[in-house]
């Protein structure tokens, strides 16, 4: 995620989602599963099919891992993203590339600019990305990074080769790629005639099915931010055939002297800021989880009131905002689907 998150010393960055799994059996199957380590974060496969063995399906993931992380990955030097970032206008990019540079097109147009993948030079120079960290940012500074900042500045040619308005803009898909790389196994589960099974990748989740047992969909939970010792969990969702994707920060926050709130700080890319936010997550509901993944992106930066109107106008869109009130306590905000669903 480009999502920034700082307490009253230092930046931080954070994804978190507590998950459960209705992982049981019945007379004729199994629920499978394989974990392990990619993009950066860990990731699970739960799914239900009889005669699928796990090995290979972790075989043919791995594969998957490897080349997603060469067309996105701005941690690989030798990625097409990577060698776009450093100036390459000749590179002809992929599929992959091509999906998510359109998916964010759409939601930069939508979010009027809320979502955009070039303020990675901002994430850089806030050191929570693979580019140098500034040690300080002057106004003046700010103001330079933000001349090579901007969707608008960049173009997807018909030879899908891509233009940079500016040579030193930079691409950073980390707020939509891992919900893309969830897509990507979910639909390769779906090509193996596999009905029931539920993907996640650092808490970005899509469930298809039921759990064979309870014959009930699977269902996700979500942390309570104000547990103590004991995990607590403050909304279990129950997933229809559908993604969900958290973006926020539980963990690290400041506390203003004066009325007690919890504030998030976060990076405004029309701006380039790190704005207050009393925002401390959003949860958003999809028909795929790129899509959910960036605005759930979207949503932590842009005005509560202005996003809840988007989201009402989005259809195939529900969302959950968790906020902190004046006296530093859990408020909760839905969209209007958002309960119905579960």
């Amino acid at each position: 995620m480009w999502l920034i998150l700082m307490d009253s010393k230092q930046l931080f960055s954070i994804i978190f989602l507590g998950l459960f799994f209705s992982c049981q059996q019945d007379d004729h199957f199994v629920t499978k599963r394989i974990e392990g380590y990619a993009l950066g974060t860990t990731y699970s496969i739960s799914f239900n099919a009889e005669n699928l063995e796990e090995t290979f399906v972790e075989h043919k993931v791995d594969s998957l891992f490897t080349v997603l992380n060469q067309s996105l990955s701005t941690y690989i030097p030798t990625s097409d993203i990577s060698k776009i970032n450093r100036g390459d206008s000749l590179l002809v990019v992929d599929d992959h590339f091509v999906t998510v540079y359109k998916q964010a097109t759409e939601i930069w147009n939508t979010t009027e600019g809320f979502f955009d993948p070039t303020v990675g030079a901002l994430v850089n120079a806030y050191g929570f990305g693979p580019g140098k960290k500034l040690n300080t940012l002057s106004t003046q500074q700010l103001d330079s990074i933000l001349q090579f900042t901007g969707w608008d500045k960049t173009k997807l040619n018909t030879n899908n080769t891509i233009l940079k308005t500016h040579p030193k803009l930079y691409f950073d898909f980390n707020a939509l790629a891992k919900g893309y790389a969830v897509d990507v196994l979910a639909n390769y589960l779906r090509h193996l005639k596999v009905t029931s099974f539920l993907v996640e990748i650092g808490g970005e989740i899509v469930a298809q099915g039921k759990s064979l047992k309870s014959n009930s969909f699977w269902k996700v939970a979500i942390d309570d931010p104000q547990q103590g010792e004991d995990r607590t969990f403050i909304q279990i969702i129950t997933l229809e055939n559908e993604a969900l994707a958290t973006s926020g920060n539980y963990r690290k926050f400041s506390i203003n002297e004066t009325t007690g709130e919890q504030w998030v700080h976060s990076i405004n890319p029309k701006t380039g800021k790190a704005i207050p936010s009393n925002v401390l997550s959003v949860s958003v509901l999809a028909e795929n989880c790129m899509k959910a993944d960036a605005y759930a992106t979207a949503l932590m930066v842009m005005p509560l009131q202005q996003a809840k109107v988007l989201i009402e106008k989005q259809p195939s869109l529900e969302a959950y905002w968790i906020l902190s009130d004046s006296l530093g306590r859990v408020k909760e905000v839905f969209s209007s689907g958002f309960l119905k669903e579960n």
